[in-house]
């Protein structure tokens, strides 16, 4: 997870709690007949959280319902972005390398993507490859996506991915393994005739 959506996640949680928390320790000492401060907004065991009063005063204004469509709009917008950011699975940013002193230097994960993408890229066959570094930094995983070209061995192009481009990759970092999920899909070509 970045730590961007980590401290979007911290700041939301926050404010959620924090207004529950208000909210419903006002309800309760209202509910329960404590002596409350003359500004409070409930008063009593009887009193109701919004009056007709309350739920009636803008309906007549007519920039009252197009203001509460928007802000609605807008927090089902940020919700969706929210949820879709946790299903995410996070890029990792960087790699840890056993430098050999024992405090290990940082590799940024595009960089080793990259190098792992243009090796893979150069294999017989393959028409392009993609890749993600997922998982933790001392751990990293790889998600490799290969296009592959018509007439290319997957056998053969998967063979030598493992043995050249991936091993390339685990040794150069240091890592005692470089687990990955690999998905391979075919160019869209016409079909040759035959005659």
């Amino acid at each position: 997870m970045s730590p961007l959506l980590r401290t979007v996640n911290r700041v939301l949680l926050g404010l959620a709690g924090l207004v529950l928390i208000c909210g419903g320790g006002a309800v309760l000492a209202a509910g329960l007949g404590l002596s409350v401060p003359s500004w409070w907004p409930w008063y009593g065991k009887g009193d109701v959280l919004l009056s007709e009063a309350d739920r009636d005063r803008w309906r007549g204004e007519g920039w009252w319902w197009p203001t509460v469509i928007a802000l609605l709009a807008v927090v089902v917008v940020l919700a969706l972005w929210w949820l879709l950011a946790q299903l995410r699975r996070a890029r990792l940013a960087e790699v840890l390398v056993d430098s050999g002193d024992g405090e290990g230097a940082l590799l940024r994960g595009r960089a080793l993507e990259g190098v792992l993408a243009d090796e893979a890229g150069t294999l017989d066959g393959v028409a392009r490859a993609q890749v993600v570094l997922t998982g933790r930094r001392s751990s990293p995983r790889a998600r490799i996506r290969l296009l592959m070209e018509p007439h290319a061995a997957p056998d053969e192009a998967l063979g030598r991915l493992t043995d050249e481009a991936l091993a390339h990759a685990r040794d150069s970092a240091g890592l005692a393994e470089l687990p990955a999920e690999v998905r391979l899909r075919a160019v869209k070509h016409r079909a040759e005739r035959v005659s």
